[in-house]
């Protein structure tokens, strides 16, 4: 995706971003930060990875005799994913160990740079912002992923396989109903609805930075504290995992929401298309140890595919059945997996 000319480019944005992935690790949805010891000494709760045999395009892809680390955050997302490639590389024929629900990013991606975890999914602007110090987020989704691996490889032996298309970046979302009856779908229509439509919820930190909601009305052209703009009455002030539900029940029209997290789905919400991209790019892909690639090619053949169908669809319905329904993460990613096809 490339922004428009008109994207703002602010000097807080860093702190932004930092702020979001310390976020995203540290306040995962409902999931328990257990401290277990592991082998390596992290503190996971990793669990447990289910038997299966790999079908369909992975079928006859080995890994015999390969000892594998896979580790995650511990957020419902980040677990998931985690589970999915343990199962996938047990199936393979891979002696797996779970390390996936590390409490805190930071602690997370040390342990991989240090080589006591093999595999962990990421996020590219994380990555960019967070782990490798830049200070602005690069526009288009595959610059932004060849920004990422090409300076993690460098730096860190690193190599980030192809990323999915799942984009869990901030999004404004609105009731189905509030939808139809504005005929909205895009955040650049919002200036054209009436003023007294025109209310957010949103955190207060968000409100706050001129790169947070300021920065949103800016780019898409709507007059803040004006008569005909948005009245700082229209702006409401909530915890992040309050927002969903405030908006659901029309407490605002419009909330501040993660693009992939479930209870959009489980709240009936649609999300506004971000048509001038003012959002940064928080595209996933599986980050593995360089020789480990090197020795094992097979890796990329066995991930790729199943990467390709992670779309943020897909992530919002299996993210709901972990944070709305209850499910563990490790019984979503193989349901899904023996769904599509990849494991029998």
């Amino acid at each position: 995706m490339t922004g428009p000319a008109t994207h703002p480019i602010h000097p807080t944005r860093p702190t932004r971003l930092r702020t979001r992935a310390r976020r995203l690790a540290a306040t995962g949805l409902a999931v328990a930060a257990l401290a277990v010891p592991a082998g390596c000494g992290l503190g996971t709760a990793g669990g447990y990875v289910p038997d299966a045999t790999l079908a369909g395009p992975l079928e006859g892809v080995s890994l015999e005799g390969t000892e594998i680390a896979v580790g995650s955050k511990n957020f419902s997302e980040n677990i998931l994913l985690g589970k999915i490639v343990l199962i996938l590389m047990k199936a393979a024929g891979a002696e797996v160990t779970d390390l996936t629900n590390i409490p805190g990013s930071n602690s997370a991606r040390q342990a991989q740079v240090q080589g006591e975890i093999d595999a962990m999914w990421e996020y590219t602007g994380t990555a960019w912002i967070s782990y490798l110090g830049e200070d602005e987020p690069i526009e288009g989704t595959e610059e932004q992923y060849e920004a990422v691996a090409e300076r993690d490889l460098a730096e860190n032996d690193l190599r980030w396989l192809p990323p999915t298309p799942a984009n869990n970046t901030y999004g404004f979302a609105m009731t189905a109903q509030s939808a139809e009856r504005l005929g909205i779908t895009k955040l650049s229509q919002i200036q054209d609805i009436p003023v007294d439509e025109r209310t957010f919820c949103v955190e207060s930190e968000f409100e706050n930075r001129p790169d947070g909601l300021p920065g949103m009305l800016k780019t898409y052209d709507i007059p803040r504290g004006e008569a005909q703009g948005t009245p700082d009455d229209n702006i409401g002030l909530y915890q992040t995992g309050a927002i969903y539900e405030a908006t659901a029940q029309g407490e605002c029209t419009f909330g501040e929401v993660f693009t992939t997290d479930g209870r959009i789905l489980a709240l009936d919400l649609t999300v506004l298309e971000d048509d001038r991209q003012y959002f940064p790019n928080y595209n996933i892909s599986l980050v593995v140890g360089e020789q480990l690639v090197e020795d094992h090619p097979e890796i990329e053949e066995l991930v790729d595919p199943v990467a390709a169908e992670l779309t943020n669809e897909v992530l919002l319905g299996l993210n709901a059945e972990i944070d709305v329904e209850g499910r563990e993460a490790s019984d979503v990613a193989e349901d899904w997996l023996r769904q599509e096809g990849f494991i029998a």
